[in-house]
């Protein structure tokens, strides 16, 4: 029965020379289109063998131009946060502000000195571009960038600890986003885990008892995603570089988060500092650059210049090494710190730093923009910091609730998911909530007039 089936189908010559195909895919080389009809044809080929009915013509073409489209547009294109959430891992973490944005630009459009001394016309080093911006921000001695937080861990267990013992309190042995689980990147590295005190109370004599001729390493790891609360105990951290240097082993400090401003500030608990734990006298302190730093994807380590160097030169160094498009973007996200602008030109801490009212000022505005399409309202909500950082903590927003007519939220939802520029919002009950706290200005136009399509059906 396949075999009479099969007969119905078009052949790939006849499929490929329709001209809806043609007047749809006319970018393509014809190679590529017939590749296209071949790979669709056997699909369906397969699936009429498993009993589907066979597609009728105009539906083989649609299902081929599809496909040809795919390969035409880009899968990964801008999204208008309006969530309240503002490091969200899943919309891509920090929004670059616009002196990144220009500085990746820039160097993208063409040849750059990434490892060029101009000065000497000799061969440079790409490390040498960050450095010293680091070193101004942080107050270590050394510091360089690799690909990810991750990796930077990585890299320092592999060179320092490797075949040896690394103390690490029970508390914090810890998975966070993405399956990335301490113990298991210890395993990765060749070093071997040592766990001590209890998940909730954990002394320093633990750490001290621990410690013998194998430990290369203590490793403090900040939690992330979680919070101890409660009967808790854990030594500070110039302790722990006290009891390493009295023992002769490295000190490392995993921040994840990578915080340069006191978050108190803006009334949300106390995010552990690169500064603070670089002045207690951490070894190497490691945290990523596009959760609170503000900045494109990254790994960045900063210490002592021994322990630094050693890294660099390790040869694990090269394969997770920084591109010349994040260098950039980081350079320039380090200069607004040491420009003492972060707050009004980082994008992360811009949207930290505004005022409840004012972010309830511009849900008014929007929600006049909009009044007529939908019963809206302004209304009280909470904005999450996310990426790991500050878990449970919030700060006070305002968010436009949107109730469609037809009372088809999901739906409403889904046709501003599916927009150009995407805008994703939150459900909640029956209504869709849009945070202003996490649209920046320029975006605010573009989330309008695609709101206003959506309502208008």
């Amino acid at each position: 029965m396949a075999e009479t089936a099969f007969r119905k189908l078009p052949s790939v010559d006849r499929l490929a020379a329709d001209p809806r195909i043609a007047a749809q895919l006319g970018e393509l080389p014809r190679e590529r289109v017939v590749d296209l009809v071949r790979q669709e044809l056997a699909v369906v080929r397969a699936a009429v063998a498993a009993g589907a009915p066979v597609p009728d013509p105009d539906s083989l073409v649609e299902r081929v131009v599809r496909r040809g489209l795919g390969l035409l547009v880009l899968s990964l294109r801008p999204v208008v946060n309006a969530t309240g959430v503002i490091i969200h891992t899943n919309l891509g973490r920090a929004p670059l502000s616009r002196a990144a944005r220009a500085a990746i630009d820039q160097v993208a459009r063409g040849y750059s000195n990434l490892e060029f001394d101009l000065e000497t016309g000799e061969r440079g080093h790409r490390h040498t571009h960050l450095e010293h911006l680091l070193c101004q921000v942080t107050g270590a001695e050394a510091g360089f960038a690799v690909n990810n937080n991750a990796s930077a861990v990585l890299l320092g267990l592999t060179a320092l600890a490797q075949g040896r013992e690394v103390v690490v309190s029970r508390g914090q042995a810890v998975e966070i986003g993405g399956g990335f689980r301490i113990p298991d990147v210890l395993r990765q590295s060749g070093a071997r885990l040592v766990e001590v005190g209890t998940t909730n109370r954990t002394y320093l004599r633990d750490y001290e008892g621990a410690m013998g001729p194998e430990t290369a390493a203590i490793l403090r790891v900040h939690r992330s995603n979680f919070r101890l609360i409660g009967f808790t105990a854990e030594p500070e951290l110039g302790e722990l570089a006290e009891l390493a240097r009295t023992r002769g082993v490295w000190l490392f400090d995993d921040l994840g988060s990578g915080c340069l401003i006191d978050t108190t500030r803006f009334g949300l608990l106390r995010e552990p500092l690169v500064q603070e734990s670089v002045a207690a006298g951490a070894d190497l302190v490691f945290f990523s650059a596009d959760k609170l730093l503000g900045g494109p994807q990254a790994g960045v380590i900063v210490g002592r210049r021994e322990p630094v160097e050693r890294l660099r030169r390790h040869p694990l160094a090269r394969a997770v090494r920084i591109d010349k498009l994040c260098l950039a973007g980081l350079a320039a996200t380090l200069i607004h710190y040491i420009k003492g602008e972060a707050l009004t030109e980082v994008p992360v801490w811009w949207m930290i730093s505004r005022p409840a009212e004012e972010v309830r000022s511009r849900a008014e505005a929007w929600a006049g923009r909009v009044a007529g399409l939908a019963p809206v309202e302004v209304v009280p909500a909470e904005s999450a910091v996310g990426g790991g950082s500050l878990p449970g903590e919030t700060l006070p927003s305002f968010a436009l609730a949107v109730r469609p007519r037809d009372g088809d939220v999901v739906g409403l939802a889904r046709r501003l998911r599916l927009a150009r520029p995407a805008v994703v919002g939150r459900v909640e009950a029956d209504r869709l909530l849009l945070d202003p706290r996490t649209v920046l200005p320029e975006d605010e136009g573009a989330l309008l007039e695609v709101l206003k399509g959506a309502l208008s059906g």
